[in-house]
């Protein structure tokens, strides 16, 4: 019996982007310990200055999305360097032009190497059978 193929390249392409997306949510990394009283004392001033240019993130990403992340990334072991940086430089969406000028190529060219790093993984996957709904958690049964 002939086993279908599970993860496409739309799919892998979905949870880079998920992946690219949830890391842009985690909080920012600071050091531990380190404490600017100035910031405090600054804020003290009334109100009379409000910030225009207030930056706003997005909230926190729930559990569940930072172990799929988790889980993508590992999947770009699988693939060469200059494979990784492109797949993650689309996830970020940034545009064939700057990608094709980053691997020194026209952007068909980097579009057609995209397409083959995402197969690679997709490949990967289907040869490991790793089915869809057992990495989101929902516990599916292989047969």
């Amino acid at each position: 019996m002939d086993r279908k193929p599970i993860w496409g390249m739309d799919d892998v392409e979905a949870r880079f982007l998920d992946a690219a997306h949830t890391a842009y949510r985690l909080p920012p990394v600071r050091v531990q310990g380190y404490n600017n009283p100035w910031m405090s004392l600054a804020m003290q001033t009334p109100s009379r200055y409000p910030d225009t240019e207030r930056v706003y993130r997005p909230m926190s990403p729930s559990p569940e999305a930072i172990e799929r992340m988790l889980e993508t990334m590992k999947w770009v072991q699988w693939l060469e360097i200059d494979q990784r940086h492109l797949v993650w430089m689309r996830a970020k969406r940034y545009g064939w032009h700057q990608i094709g000028r980053r691997f020194a190529c026209d952007r068909t060219t980097a579009w057609r190497r995209w397409q083959r790093a995402l197969q690679t993984v997709a490949d990967q996957l289907n040869a490991l059978g790793i089915s869809q709904r057992k990495l989101e958690g929902i516990g599916e049964v292989d047969m």
